[in-house]
């Protein structure tokens, strides 16, 4: 425990906390203040210039990573019909139809990161609103988990799919990856991240759009980025 200290420790004093880095030196620091016994999940938050008490000015969709999450995603897919076959065939998890929201809807186990719904399904599904909700869970077209084509929809969140969305103080939290990613595949998951939040930006915001991006690992301290700098790579990806 001492020894694991003191690294935490000398890691630490590597960087400032009150700098603003690049994204490659961001990535380089988390990693190397990064020391559970397990492979922690490495995250950006992205401070937003929105009101997020207005409606027109919610930040909301879903991404695609290019390296991934590393997390093995697990799906419900609630579907009839032959849509059932076709999210069977695509890898979904757990897979059912009204009787599946009905088990939910009476205190069934919730053991599924992603749901997602075909358009006839959503009559059932909308009465899970309150459990699935605050949970984040809730499938909607805008998530793209609201769709007739479950099969595609499947296979990209299990492929490294992510919803991003903001919350009430205007924070989009999304994982990039884990610190046993090297350091590329971190930087390429967030310059497409960064890039799909700046293309998202509301036309009612006003004033800077992305105020502050912080990236850290699950048990390590954030590492603040340059916007502007970040900003650069994304156009440079042009």
């Amino acid at each position: 425990m001492a020894r694991k200290s003191k690294n935490v420790a000398a890691a630490r004093g590597q960087y400032d906390k009150t700098a603003l880095y690049g994204p490659e030196d961001a990535a380089a620091l988390v990693r190397s203040m990064a020391f559970a016994k397990f492979d922690e999940s490495v995250d950006v938050v992205f401070n937003l210039g929105i009101d997020a008490r207005k409606a027109d000015q919610l930040v909301r969709g879903t991404v695609s990573l290019p390296n991934g999450t590393g997390k093995d995603v697990r799906v419900a897919a609630f579907v009839d019909g032959e849509a059932i076959a076709e999210a069977e065939a695509a890898g979904a998890d757990i897979v059912g139809g009204k009787e599946l929201a009905e088990e939910i809807s009476g205190g069934g186990a919730i053991e599924f990161d992603i749901a997602i719904a075909t358009p006839s399904m959503m009559p059932h599904v909308g009465k899970l609103g309150s459990i699935l909700g605050p949970r984040g869970l809730m499938p909607n077209p805008k998530s793209g988990t609201v769709t007739p084509d479950v099969g595609k929809a499947i296979k990209e969140f299990k492929a490294g799919r992510v919803e991003y969305r903001n919350d009430r103080y205007g924070n989009v939290h999304v994982p990039i990856g884990k610190v046993s990613f090297e350091i590329e595949q971190l930087v390429g998951n967030l310059v497409v991240l960064a890039d799909e939040i700046i293309r998202a930006r509301p036309a009612a915001a006003k004033g800077r759009f992305v105020r502050k991006v912080t990236v850290s690992s699950t048990m390590g301290p954030g590492v603040n980025l340059d916007p502007a700098r970040l900003e650069d790579a994304v156009k440079a990806t042009h």
